[in-house]
């Protein structure tokens, strides 16, 4: 049996990734900001086949909770044997170009929030000798584009934040999976102009991120095709870079 700690369980990409362990008799620890959105996953996973499911209420801004949360996964789980962190925001960029608290507020959504969760984690794997540790950031975090160098940016954070962590597990004997997903159709890209050919549904997301973490992997794009498209984009040089709209 696998103890599952999620948190953002609540994300179209999170949840189809619960449905696909519970087939297996999973056993969860549900981590979200909505009590009732959480209640209704961890209602769906039940009778989807999951083992036993816990919930706990957390704004992952507050950091000063975190600990509380890790404590009530610990009590619940006993073992973690894989956490998933997939909370975050899709920021306005035009309106965070002109308001800094703004942008600030979206930094710490998508980079200093996760990666405050990540060294907590990170630390009692570590103590733990195993486990998975996976991390849903973004193919915009692989280089800085102008209509979303916010967003890009605090994901790029967090992936350079896990390139550097990774070692350390590596020597406990735990895996850190950076998920870095393309265009998907889940709520927060709906009514975004997004090229339908690019644009993938959650629940082929969740077999692949399964499958990867299973599998160990470090970096993980998702579809795979995203690995191609962001080698093109970051070899571009910068002079053809800077006059593009991207």
């Amino acid at each position: 049996m696998t103890r599952v700690l999620i948190i953002g369980a609540t994300s179209a990409i999170a949840a189809a990734c619960a449905r696909r362990w519970a087939t297996d008799g999973a056993q969860f620890m549900l981590v979200g900001r909505d009590a009732g959105k959480i209640d209704a996953v961890a209602r769906d996973l039940s009778v989807r086949g999951a083992s036993a499911t816990a919930t706990f209420v957390l704004d992952a801004l507050d950091t000063d909770r975190h600990g509380d949360m890790l404590a009530a996964a610990v009590a619940a789980l006993g073992t973690i044997d894989v956490a998933l962190i997939a909370h975050g925001t899709l920021p306005n960029q035009q309106a965070c170009q002109n308001d800094v608290p703004q942008t600030l507020r979206e930094f710490a959504s998508n980079a200093t929030s996760v990666i405050a969760l990540v060294t907590l984690l990170a630390s009692h794997l570590e103590r733990q000798r195993h486990g998975a540790l996976a991390v849903i950031t973004s193919v915009a975090g692989d280089r800085g584009r102008p209509s979303n160098y916010v967003y890009g940016s605090a994901k790029a954070a967090v992936s350079t934040f896990c390139e550097g962590l990774r070692p350390r597990l590596f020597k406990a004997g735990v895996s850190l999976t950076d998920i870095r997903p393309g265009f998907v159709n889940t709520p927060m890209t709906a009514g975004l102009p997004l090229p339908a050919l690019l644009v993938a549904q959650p629940d082929a997301v969740a077999a692949r991120i399964v499958t990867g973490i299973a599998r160990r992997r470090d970096v993980l794009y998702v579809p795979a095709f995203w690995a191609l498209i962001l080698l093109v984009v970051r070899l571009l040089p910068r002079t053809i870079f800077k006059r593009l709209s991207l």
